[in-house]
């Protein structure tokens, strides 16, 4: 028997200071907005996944209750590949490549479960994986499952990534193999974006095969339309498979996959994780449609977003804060003093 007390995790060692209100499983009463109410106390909310006010928004609230309605919470209840696919489905995916300027996407119907398969998918015991040392627990996990040879850089480092991108070509033309390199487009713990740009460039000397971008927290929110990181950075091209979850700007649950053609048909074929589990359901589906089109056709929702960003930026900083170096939505406040310190006070 594996003797957990010894090693409870890196968040079980503080549960006895936190769990139950400060984080795991505080109650949530009543509706989601700016104040909400945990364990019958009201307090200012700062942490729920809908960076565009999209949960709340009556065209969306009336879409979500009609497809649920008439499809029910769980049609179509198959698989993609067998009984899992309507026109609703393609229309998204056929919408979702154009907003991001790809030629393909596909759904998924978990964005941490789907981060995971996509590596998994995309990489053989021959090729390399080099990705960013702060990379999200998805990639971590997905980067686990590889046979083959993997390599951290340090955090936003193009000279450490260049370095690590020596020894993988070595490995990689010892095996025959490729090299795929990971970033997320938007940090989610710091606040700053990658640097995709300068990675893409890398790209373009043909030191790297592939490029995947986790795209979380810029779909929505960064460029012009929305379309996300590279597309503020002016590299969206050279993003040979972009990812973004539904779950920040979208307001709900899933995710999708973009990039050519031949990538993406080959992933809706080897995505084990999709291959293997039921469709994304109907009311997320169509609901996903009305939500993108508010994306499309609404520019001053991002730009109400971006109004709240700045006003709570300047003002932290104003009172001195420290927000390290966001340069993005996310807003991290770094504290000091231990962490049993942060969860009492």
């Amino acid at each position: 028997m594996i003797e957990l007390n010894k090693n409870p995790g890196p968040l079980g060692q503080f549960a006895d200071y936190g769990e139950g209100y400060f984080y795991f499983f505080p109650r949530l009463e009543g509706p989601i907005g700016p104040r909400m109410k945990f364990q019958g106390r009201e307090v200012i909310f700062w942490s729920a996944n809908d960076y565009l006010g999209l949960c709340n928004h009556p065209e969306v609230l009336e879409t979500d209750a009609k497809a649920a309605a008439e499809f029910g919470m769980f049609y179509p209840m198959g698989a993609r590949a067998m009984s899992g696919e309507t026109d609703y489905h393609l229309q998204l995916e056929r919408e979702l490549a154009d907003f991001v300027k790809k030629e393909s996407a596909y759904l998924l119907n978990f964005g941490y479960q789907g981060m995971v398969s996509i590596i998994d998918a995309l990489v053989s015991r021959n090729d390399v994986i080099v990705y960013d040392v702060d990379s999200h627990a998805c990639i971590i996990d997905g980067v686990r499952l590889h046979a083959g040879k993997r390599f951290t850089y340090k955090h936003n480092d193009i000279e450490s990534l260049e370095k690590n991108l020596q020894r993988a070509t070595k490995v990689a033309e010892e095996n025959g193999g490729g090299i795929l390199v990971i970033t997320e487009g938007v940090f989610g713990m710091r606040g700053q974006q990658g640097k995709l740009k300068e990675i893409a460039q890398l790209k373009e000397k043909n030191i790297i095969s592939d490029f995947l971008v986790d795209d979380a927290h810029g779909f929505g929110t960064l460029g012009t339309t929305g379309a996300g990181t590279g597309e503020e950075q002016g590299c969206q091209d050279q993003i040979d498979v972009y990812f973004s979850t539904f779950a920040k700007s979208m307001a709900g649950f899933g995710a999708f996959v973009a990039g050519n053609k031949e990538i993406v048909r080959y992933l809706k074929f080897n995505l084990r994780s999709q291959i293997f589990a039921k469709s994304l359901t109907m009311p997320m589906v169509i609901g996903g449609l009305k939500r993108l089109e508010l994306l499309r056709n609404h520019p001053e929702i991002k730009a109400k977003l971006w109004e709240n960003v700045n006003k709570l930026q300047n003002g932290l900083k104003e009172r001195g804060f420290n927000l390290g170096e966001t340069n993005t939505c996310v807003t991290p406040v770094f504290m000091q003093g231990s962490p049993e310190r942060q969860l009492s006070s």
